[in-house]
């Protein structure tokens, strides 16, 4: 039998609920304290969790020593300084994406999270999405073929942030998508976007990633637009592929369209395109958040590595940092690394 996690949860708004209800529902696991600054919504906790302690002093929690981890769901611009507190009273860390809104900020937690031991996970949670594994299953077997090209959209209309922008809300998803999905980091990166709602906060933002070998990848993230899409599309030399999230079943589309390599001289004989069937996976599906917030439990449990570690929390953070400095000077291009 496992051990049982004591859980504090700071945070409870938007995403908070959820955490907590994935959370409470792990027999080893106990919700002992949820902490928020809203009456109503510390009201609405006592209610749904009887037996859970609630608070407005979030140091009631970093200071509570029955309390093993705590999970984070506040504001991007308090998740270093939160995180770094968590870390620093001997609690492993849950924080909701992004780590950190600085990569000096980031550096200073993995630094942090290694030197006292404890577990510092970032909550990136399409990486625990069955249907995106699928999708970076099927690059690694070469069904694709060689990668050519990705791109991303994340539209809706709202929900507006007041602090941090849709590049740090919304990307930091589609980020680690790709990176997850190409397992390599871009060697450059710029942003454009524009403000029309607030001033100095921009609510559509278009990004483009250059990797190695003339791979590259765009990123169109908006809560100012008349649909909601949740979707990413990989071009490869043999195949194409289409994760669209907001479809309910059919997550995965596989397109057997491409263009046949040049094989004569005449340009006209050497191309042609190559029409076939579109398959459609069976995909068996999990909550993500679920799996996610189960992954943290075991990863405590049994002292590993999580797959969103602050490392990889860390890799996002960069290309957000050099996203952002690209957006606030006119779409620069923004060398990280590695080679073009």
């Amino acid at each position: 039998m496992q051990p049982m996690v004591n859980v504090g949860v700071i945070g409870y708004g938007y995403w908070g609920p959820n955490l907590v209800r994935n959370f409470a529902s792990f027999t080893d696991v106990r919700i002992k304290t949820i902490c928020d600054t809203d009456p109503e919504k510390l009201k609405r906790a006592a209610s749904r969790y009887p037996d859970t302690c609630v608070t407005d002093n979030s140091n009631s929690v970093f200071d509570d020593k029955d309390i093993d981890a705590v999970i984070l769901s506040l504001p991007a611009e308090y998740h270093a300084e939160f995180a770094g507190k968590a870390l620093v009273s001997g609690k492993h860390v849950f924080v909701e994406k992004p780590l950190a809104m600085t990569v000096s900020d980031a550096e200073k937690l993995v630094k942090l999270s290694e030197n006292s031991n404890r577990i510092l996970m970032v909550g990136l949670l399409l990486l625990y999405h069955p249907a995106v594994k699928y999708l970076r299953s099927l690059i690694d077997k070469g069904e694709l073929g060689r990668i050519y090209y990705l791109y991303s959209q994340r539209l809706n209309l709202g929900l507006i942030r007041t602090h941090e922008n849709s590049l740090w809300s919304l990307a930091p998803h589609d980020i680690s998508i790709l990176l997850y999905l190409l397992d390599e980091d871009p060697a450059s990166v710029s942003a454009t976007g524009a403000s029309y709602i607030q001033d100095g906060i921009e609510d559509t933002v278009f990004l483009h990633l250059k990797f190695s070998d003339r791979k590259m990848a765009h990123v169109h993230v908006s809560w100012l637009d008349p649909n909601r899409v949740r979707k990413i599309t990989v071009v490869g030399q043999n195949k194409m592929a289409v994760f669209d999230d907001v479809e309910p079943v059919d997550k995965i589309k596989i397109f057997d369209k491409g263009v046949k390599s040049p094989t004569y001289s005449s340009y006209g004989e050497s191309l042609s395109l190559r029409f076939g069937d579109i398959n459609i996976p069976h995909i068996e599906m999990t909550e993500p958040l679920r799996i996610e917030c189960r992954h943290f439990i075991d990863c405590i449990n049994n002292g590993q590595k999580p797959a969103t570690d602050a490392d990889y929390g860390l890799k996002v953070v960069r290309v957000l940092e050099a996203a952002h400095k690209s957006l606030k000077t006119g779409g620069a291009e923004i060398i990280i690394g590695g080679t073009v």
